[in-house]
């Protein structure tokens, strides 16, 4: 059975606009948030109501609504890539500024091996590019940027991908079949 989503009541908002006001000195949340399983949050900004999204919701299913803003990890929140960009300009605390090496690092999804002095999620900031929260610890950042989203090196590509494979593969299906059958001969 598919979970239902679940769309926070006032109450609920303030207690995560509180314990973002307490990591990161944000000071408001400009949406509805809605949570799909047992972590994600998602900040819906569009202009359907609350019990109009519900009713939606019984005719058909709704698989995600609005941007993933949040995870809750067990009473601490890590804000999303997508939630740091959008709460921005409200982030005043715990912000975590990368250098250049620092930032190239990151975004290939490597933990950043420093000591910072906290033990909390920190905003990840490249000159004005946000780029999700880290979890600092005594040695190091964690890195959750997913794996779909990482940047990808040389040396993976060149591990990953045969070139002459992939070259065989489009010529084989842009020809035809005569050419195709004497190019396999050949290989």
């Amino acid at each position: 059975m598919n979970p239902k989503i679940k769309i926070f009541n006032q109450k609920e908002k303030q207690e995560i606009q509180k314990a973002l006001e307490k990591e990161f000195g944000i000071k408001s949340i400009p949406g509805e948030l809605i949570k799909k399983g047992e972590e994600k949050i998602f900040l819906f900004q569009g202009n359907m109501t609350p019990k109009q999204i519900k009713e939606i919701e019984e005719m058909i299913f709704i698989e995600r609504i609005g941007v993933y803003f949040a995870k809750d990890q067990g009473g601490e929140i890590r804000l999303s890539i997508e939630g740091t960009h959008l709460l921005k300009e409200q982030i005043k605390e715990n912000i975590f500024e990368m250098n250049e090496e620092q930032e190239q690092e990151w975004i290939k999804g490597r933990e950043l091996n420093i000591s910072t002095g906290k033990k909390q999620f920190l905003v990840m900031k490249y000159k004005e590019d946000f780029l999700g929260c880290g979890k600092a610890s005594a040695d190091k950042i964690t890195n959750f940027i997913p794996k779909t989203r990482r940047l990808r090196t040389k040396s993976w590509l060149q591990k990953n991908i045969n070139k002459n494979e992939l070259k065989r593969t489009w010529q084989k299906n842009n020809m035809g079949g005569k050419q195709a059958e004497a190019l396999e001969k050949n290989h």
